[in-house]
């Protein structure tokens, strides 16, 4: 998985992961820092599931939130280097076979006084692997996945390093140390899991009691172990009922068993749609020591709405969808500062091959060239540097676009990549030489779907661009946008999709759930031979051997006419001079990534 949506991630620097041993976050404040303090944080997209790993709980804002009320064993700060979190520590025991240790802090508790141990772990590992279902997908239509019967086991998530794992897990007595055995050597195996936002988990304890009816926390705990060590199908049926939906809420929970956390904040308030507020937890027996007492996020999808707030009072920090008017706007604000960067979100455009439209080889008479000619058509059309010139240049005037499909402009492999990988000349808005492509195809004014988020005011334009160009090539283009655009992706009701990805960290292996076949990101349904076997090369590659790896795989997208990057989001953080400690990093969780070192005046 390893993305999320920003409203979606994409890699950032393919870096060789740095985990960096310090104090863990927040630790030796002092005990009454956090007295009577509140911040508020403007967003814009709300929260809607504690379960950060399915794919409906795979999005920015569930993971702002679960990071603050669950640790983790690792995070990225604002250099993009893994530091030690509080959970414990995470160590590699073997090369041959790789084995990884992971070893669970005495004070780790949930909530409710359970401590946090390896069958939280495991049912994550359990969950994320997809070694355990019986169906390669169980999802209704419109995408959502349904309830499983008793005979089908399918948890609605997937990761490339978990599902390497295919012995249970060596566990010691006390249940606080367990080992991973990977059935070959894994790149990213330090952040596969307990990372960020996800931490450990959902916990095991709480999975137990409701869907297999056991309220004793251990006997809980061992049923769950059980079930996966026996791969026992009806439980792990009913097992992965409650994970794939049974934390989803969109308001405050009746069932206090949801909230149900590990780390130093807890959720008091949930208005549905209006604003979420987290209060320091004191029955917390973690390190970590936040300074503010009281967090409410408060959602807006509105950008200009968002300054305003800033403006009133009503908000002290926010990253809006940068505009320049947004920036203007903040720019001429009394006491407001205001940072800009590139985020590690990039706009792009992906096909859908799957779905009898006019780029799948379905609708072209089953012939792969023919539909192949069709999608290249589109994306010579595609006027990514008149984008950029009208859109985010005004932002940032020294904006190019993005021309790889895995790296971030300005990072180390980033040029030996698009030197070589074929998408600028791929995708250079030329509408002459769309129109013979679509000649040469025989296709004559094939009507594309395009879907993306029509009360976005960026993609609006976006769309507006798209549409005069590839029109003017040939196409017939048809307006799907959907303000819920992203419980449509993977539907088949587009041809087109424009969103943005958000990574969660630096990992090579992050491509996998995006280009594999039928891997979770991987919306469309392209499927290529050769791209699996890049994917199975980078899962266990050196760092030496990474470039040439990534630069065969970007080669093979264009060659297969995925899609196409378009720009780097330009990011704008936002905040009242009253709150001290600002600073974003670029992947998920964002400006939220240090929220322990937060101050308010």
């Amino acid at each position: 998985m390893n993305k999320r949506f920003l409203a979606a991630g994409a890699s950032v620097a393919a870096a060789a992961m740095v985990l960096t041993a310090c104090t863990p976050p927040g630790g030796g404040d002092e005990e009454d820092s956090s007295k009577d303090t509140a911040v508020n944080i403007g967003w814009n997209e709300s929260f809607r599931s504690m379960n950060t790993l399915t794919a409906n709980g795979n999005a920015t804002s569930n993971a702002i939130l679960t990071y603050m009320m669950n640790d983790n064993f690792g995070y990225y700060d604002d250099k993009l280097e893994v530091q030690e979190g509080a959970l414990g520590k995470v160590e590699k025991v073997s090369d041959n076979p790789l084995k990884v240790k992971y070893t669970f802090n005495d004070d780790a508790k949930w909530s409710d006084g359970t401590p946090v141990d390896a069958a939280d772990l495991a049912l994550t590992w359990a969950g994320t692997s997809a070694n355990f279902n019986t169906v390669e997908a169980n999802n209704n239509d419109d995408g959502t996945v349904k309830k499983n019967d008793a005979k089908t086991v399918y948890f609605d998530s997937s990761t490339a390093g978990s599902a390497l794992v295919k012995k249970f897990p060596e566990i010691s007595d006390d249940g606080k140390e367990i080992t991973l055995e990977y059935s070959k050597p894994y790149a990213d195996w330090q952040t596969e899991f307990g990372t960020g936002a996800d931490g450990v988990g959902v916990p095991a304890h709480i999975v137990a009691k409701k869907a297999l009816g056991v309220d004793d926390a251990e006997k809980g705990k061992d049923a769950i172990l059980k079930a996966i060590k026996d791969k026992d199908t009806k439980k792990l049926s009913k097992i992965s009922n409650t994970w794939n939906t049974g934390f989803d809420f969109t308001s405050m929970p009746k069932d206090k068993d949801l909230l149900v956390h590990n780390g130093p904040y807890k959720m008091t308030k949930f208005e549905e749609g209006q604003y979420v507020t987290l209060e320091l937890d004191d029955k917390y027996t973690g390190p970590v020591k936040p300074k503010i007492k009281t967090v409410t996020v408060r959602y807006n999808g509105d950008p200009m709405a968002m300054i305003q707030a800033i403006e009133n009072g009503e908000v002290d920090m926010t990253q809006p969808q940068a505009t320049a008017d947004v920036l203007s706007a903040a720019e001429k604000i009394d006491g407001v500062n205001v940072d800009a960067a590139d985020g590690a979100t990039y706009e792009h455009v992906d096909f859908t091959f799957d779905n009898k439209g006019p780029f799948d080889p379905a609708a072209n008479g089953g012939d792969e060239e023919k539909a192949k000619k069709v999608r290249q058509a589109f994306l010579k059309a595609l006027p990514r540097e008149d984008i950029v010139e009208k859109i985010i240049k005004p932002l940032n005037d020294k904006a190019v676009t993005r021309d790889s499909y895995s790296q971030v402009p300005g990072s180390p492999m980033y040029d030996a990549i698009t030197k070589v990988n074929g998408v600028a000349d791929a995708a250079d808005g030329d509408v002459a030489a769309a129109k013979k492509l679509l000649k040469e195809a025989g296709v004559s004014k094939p009507t594309v779907r395009v879907m993306y988020d029509n009360t976005n005011s960026r993609r609006q334009q976006e769309f507006q661009l798209i549409k005069e160009s590839a029109e003017k090539a040939g196409f017939k283009i048809k307006d799907v946008g959907d303000v819920n655009w992203g419980t449509r992706l993977g539907d088949g009701t587009y041809d087109v999709s424009l969103f943005g990805w958000q990574s969660e960290g630096t990992g090579v292996t992050e491509n996998d759930a995006n280009f594999r076949t039928g891997a979770q990101n991987n919306y469309g349904g392209y499927s290529s031979k050769k791209m699996n076997k890049i994917l199975d090369k980078l899962l266990v590659s050196k760092e030496d051997q990474q470039q040439d790896l990534l630069i065969d795989m970007e080669k093979q997208l264009t060659e297969d006419a995925f899609g196409a990057p378009i720009f780097q989001f330009p990011e704008l953080t936002i905040y009242r001079d009253s709150v001290k400690n600002v600073k974003s990093t670029s992947v998920s969780p964002t400006m939220f990534w240090n929220y322990w070192e937060w101050e308010v005046n």
